[in-house]
């Protein structure tokens, strides 16, 4: 019985220059996509803190990452606010519009 690989496939990435052999169940193009990315975030870090060892550009492009990814999560937290209030809205307009035909019907008798 041949076993089963439920780790994914290995796609292997650069960034800055090292190779990094990653296992995920994600498309090789995506990952491929998601490392052109990183490399671009340690790039700008790069530019930021030019005399920066690796360790303190990669850290440094991950906050700027988890900002983006918070920042992001925020926004859409506050889209799904305005639905939700929208939501309301609608169900209290269609609860009045609903109701006043009933008020001048009782109210014509």
């Amino acid at each position: 019985m041949a076993p089963t690989n439920d780790e994914g496939r290995l796609v292997t990435v650069e960034i800055s220059g090292l190779r990094y052999p990653i296992r995920s169940q994600l498309d090789a193009a995506y990952v491929a996509e998601l490392a052109a990315y990183v490399e671009q975030k340690m790039q700008l870090a790069a530019r930021e803190s030019p005399a920066g060892d690796t360790l303190k550009i990669a850290v440094l492009a991950a906050l700027n990452i988890a900002d983006e990814c918070f920042r992001a999560r925020d926004e859409g937290a506050q889209r799904a606010g305005v639905g939700e209030r929208a939501r309301e809205l609608e169900r209290l307009l269609d609860l009045a519009l609903g109701a006043e035909p009933l008020a001048r019907a009782a109210g014509s008798h």
